[in-house]
């Protein structure tokens, strides 16, 4: 069956197929599709502007000087750039064209059983990375209090739970919030970064320039490595692709999606890593809130830009860090979507983003990305290979939902593949995440067609005939 799924698939896997399936996890109709081709945009540039993106610009100041100059920046950002769009619309198309999310899409190649380990190597990242972007957010509005109260309030804990309550009621309307939050918080943060590039621009520019600008940089290892953490940076994002496509307005074709995710995450993402970089050029700070409360020497600009930072943080966690391990934790609890999303949020407290966020921890949060894109990278690579090359995009979508069915159990030659990819990336860990992709695909392909001859999946319909 092709994943063209007709409306009447749709329909039975709603009305028959794993009753205990909380509604969010089965197919998306196409009523019930909401996003226009605008407001994705607008997500994705809400997701761009975002204090992950401005540290990650920041590491690139290291000792004082920037280990890769303006235009290699530049460059590098548009080649990983151009990779990341290719990949979103590569897996995004199952998503798009069937309503499934990420969570069902891994039964096609790992099985019931084995999406489990899959799932979580994506839920876990998304859920530090929503702790530290809590944590950071908190910090903006702890500065907030202190500017505000004059210096008597100061209590970034608590603003910290605030923030996290917030995004927990928020998440709590799924995509009908995303929507909006995305929308009105892209223009308000874009309109402040603006004004501090401006500053930036006019205060600085002699230290950004020595510093940045027209430092020697490297062309080798520094100049890939960071295209590597750009990647790494968005890998587990479109590697649960199918998680935003399905909520997208039918009718779009591939080229026209492609188009929807590289240009805002140029805009937003190229003019986030350059105020990071410049930010840390001009104060030595890595952490972007406290650079700025040192650049912007004005109390009443200093509670605007906070104020951005907020919208922004809770922007992010919206799109990249909440909805998918709140399908992983659905999936796997057997919750319904409103606990699952509470347990999420609950879960982002005990990621320590308090140690993430340290000036002396920017260079381990780069690592941080390398490692775990290390296993992603095979995942989506695992993915790619067995829908295009082996099933030639066809699966049969009921059989995804079905417990007992051809996918239940779990893939041996998916796992290992993984496990090798990922073993690969380790040998070179700063070339990681395409090190794994390439690695785990070939292995993949020669696995699925020479070992594990007694398994079920190589009996699977879909797959079996491509062989």
């Amino acid at each position: 069956m092709s994943t063209n799924a007709t409306s009447s698939v749709i329909e039975e896997v709603h009305s028959h197929q794993d009753r205990g399936l909380d509604p969010s996890l089965k197919p998306k109709r196409d009523a019930d599709r909401k996003l226009t081709p605008l407001a994705y945009m607008f997500m994705w540039i809400g997701d761009g502007v975002n204090l992950g993106n401005m540290t990650l610009g920041a590491s690139l100041v290291i000792a004082g000087t920037a280990v890769l100059n303006l235009f290699q920046t530049f460059v590098a950002a548009i080649i990983a750039i151009g990779i990341i769009s290719t990949f979103f619309v590569l897996n995004d198309r199952i998503g798009y064209r069937t309503g499934i999310p990420y969570v069902m899409q891994l039964r096609m190649s790992f099985g019931i059983k084995g999406s489990v380990i899959s799932s979580l190597l994506r839920g876990i990242p998304a859920i530090i990375w929503y702790g530290f972007q809590s944590w950071t957010g908190g910090t903006a509005l702890n500065e907030i209090g202190k500017i505000v109260s004059k210096g008597s309030f100061d209590n970034l804990v608590l603003c910290f739970i605030i923030i996290q309550l917030m995004q927990i009621v928020l998440s709590l309307y799924s995509f009908h919030a995303v929507k909006w939050v995305e929308m009105l918080a892209s223009i308000i943060i874009l309109l402040g970064l603006v004004y501090v590039f401006g500053v930036l621009l006019t205060s600085h520019s002699e230290v950004v320039g020595e510093k940045w600008v027209h430092t020697k940089g490297s062309w080798g290892l520094p100049f890939f490595s960071f295209i590597m953490m750009f990647m790494g940076n968005y890998a587990a994002i479109f590697l649960s692709a199918a998680d935003y496509s399905r909520e997208l307005k039918p009718g779009i074709s591939d080229k026209k999606r492609g188009f929807l995710y590289f240009t805002p995450i140029l805009v937003a993402y190229g003019f986030v890593l350059t105020i990071g970089a410049m930010l840390a050029s001009a104060t030595g700070i890595s952490n972007p809130v406290k650079a700025f409360a040192v650049v912007v020497d004005n109390s009443y600009i200093t509670v605007a830009v906070s104020a951005f930072i907020v919208i922004g943080v809770i922007a992010v966690n919206m799109v990249a860090n909440i909805i998918p391990p709140t399908y992983v934790i659905t999936l796997l609890t057997k919750a319904n979507y409103k606990v699952a999303v509470t347990i999420t949020g609950l879960l982002a407290f005990c990621s320590f983003p308090w140690v993430l966020v340290q000036d002396s921890s920017a260079a381990g949060l780069g690592l941080f990305i390398l490692i775990y894109s290390a296993f992603l990278g095979p995942i989506v690579s695992i993915l790619l290979v067995d829908y295009y090359i082996l099933r030639k995009q066809r699966v049969n979508v009921e059989e995804l939902y079905q417990e007992k069915g051809p996918f239940s159990g779990y893939n041996p030659c998916a796992l290992l593949a993984m496990l090798i990819g990922a073993g690969a990336a380790f040998i070179e860990v700063d070339l990681g995440w395409i090190i794994g992709v390439v690695v785990a695909g070939v292995a993949y392909i020669l696995l699925t067609k020479f070992a594990f001859k007694q398994s079920k999946f190589k009996k699977e319909p879909s797959l079996n005939n491509n062989l």
